[in-house]
């Protein structure tokens, strides 16, 4: 009987691969979404030859269901970590306006970055102590936050109900449609001349002959890519990637969020404020639609949709603003925000040379991708503008005992 020949093991694949079927390049970034292609748009912008290999359909996975919120203000928690966190998004919100300013002005596509600010709402007593408190904490740390009475918020926003007891004022919060950054990225970093390539994915990290340097990725058919630096942009799903030393990974977990895309029949003008509320927020875009979101659930690599979910958004909101009752549903959609220990992004050089984490941007993933790519390219090129904020989000901090892994 005739035994088949045993399936080749992913090095030796890769090893009988002919030389014509090995790229060389600059810079290897695993994951398109937002991260991944703001990085590779800048690093082409300064004569890199770039390679960016999606596991999917470009812009499909955490990017493209996010809300866009940029939120720095809002978004600060108590403690050191999220006072690094600040520093990081109050950067990258100064960024964003030349950001989205040259991206729109590469091909010719609205971002939809809207500068109206944030109000972060109060449905009863208890929010509106919380929000006293969340205000004191802001302005100690000199952020621009006023406190608006119910009268003063129905003012700014109409459709606000009239229970809402308290609000507080972000100004300097605003928002993006992500869908669009993405689009205009895709085709920005296409005119570049980057190298996208889509349902493809990385199956390893390659390592050079003295193991100490990246070499390159190789794909789940055994293509190599040779890269001299390889940037680990893949959201949740960057820990999956095989061939990165233990010296060197990043824990990174998915954090499942249900959330909702409604539509106002007649068109924009219920909200023109992004609002913020103890379970949730919605976030008007210009042509009338709102995202309603979003759930907060570590539920590891489940995408499934639930009614519990979606029955908590819509009532959460509806008490605030009446009005969605009126909206239609266009989309129901799940993402994976990725999540550190710590819920601060890993961004940096990692212990081996060449190999660069860009990822575990949880909640903050569109806000902090201009700043992002700053820093990874500083990181690239050796540059030294920004190494003050390098250790608020250093790989390193995660980094396993090299005694204890020896042994």
């Amino acid at each position: 009987m005739r035994v088949p020949a045993a399936e080749p093991s992913l090095e030796a694949r890769a090893s009988i691969i002919g030389m014509s079927d090995i790229r060389q390049v600059d810079v290897a970034i695993v994951g398109g979404g937002i991260i991944g292609m703001a990085i590779a748009w800048r690093a082409r912008q300064r004569g890199m030859s770039v390679t960016v290999l999606e596991r999917d359909v470009l812009g499909r996975g955490t990017s493209r269901v996010a809300a866009g919120m940029l939120a720095p203000v809002v978004e600060v928690e108590f403690g050191d970590a999220g006072r690094r966190m600040l520093e990081l998004g109050l950067r990258s919100a100064h960024l964003w306006p030349a950001f989205a300013s040259e991206l729109e002005a590469s091909c010719g596509r609205s971002v939809g970055l809207m500068r109206t600010g944030t109000l972060l709402l109060a449905r009863d007593a208890d929010d509106a102590r919380e929000l006293e408190r969340q205000l004191d904490f802001r302005r100690s740390l000199g952020l621009a936050v006023t406190r608006l009475r119910p009268s003063q918020a129905r003012e700014r926003e109409p459709a606000l109900a009239p229970t809402v007891r308290l609000a507080l004022d972000a100004g300097d919060d605003h928002s993006v449609d992500p869908r669009l950054v993405l689009d205009a990225l895709g085709h920005a970093c296409e005119t570049a001349g980057v190298d996208v390539r889509a349902h493809t994915p990385v199956a390893s990290i390659q390592l050079d002959v003295s193991g100490k340097r990246v070499g390159g990725v190789v794909l789940e058919g055994g293509e190599q890519v040779r890269a001299a630096h390889v940037v680990l942009a893949a959201g949740p799903w960057s820990g999956q990637i095989d061939g990165v030393p233990s010296a060197a990974r990043v824990p990174v977990r998915p954090v499942k969020g249900q959330i909702l895309r409604l539509r106002d029949p007649a068109g924009p003008g219920m909200l023109r404020t992004v609002v913020r509320f103890r379970g949730g927020y919605l976030v008007p875009r210009a042509d009338g639609r709102y995202v309603l979101g979003a759930t907060v659930e570590e539920r590891g690599f489940e995408l499934s949709a639930t009614a519990g979910g979606v029955y908590e958004l819509l009532r959460d909101a509806h008490e605030l603003v009446p009005g969605i009752s009126e909206l239609e549903i266009e989309e129901l959609s799940v993402g994976l925000r990725p999540g550190t220990p710590d819920n601060a992004p890993a961004i940096g050089a990692a212990a081996v040379d060449g190999l660069i984490w860009a990822t575990g941007h949880y909640r903050n993933g569109i806000l902090l991708a201009p700043l992002t790519a700053e820093l990874v390219l500083g990181v690239i090129e050796g540059g030294h503008e920004l190494d003050a904020l390098l250790p608020a989000c250093a790989p390193e901090r995660f980094a396993v005992d090299t005694l204890a892994v020896a042994s």
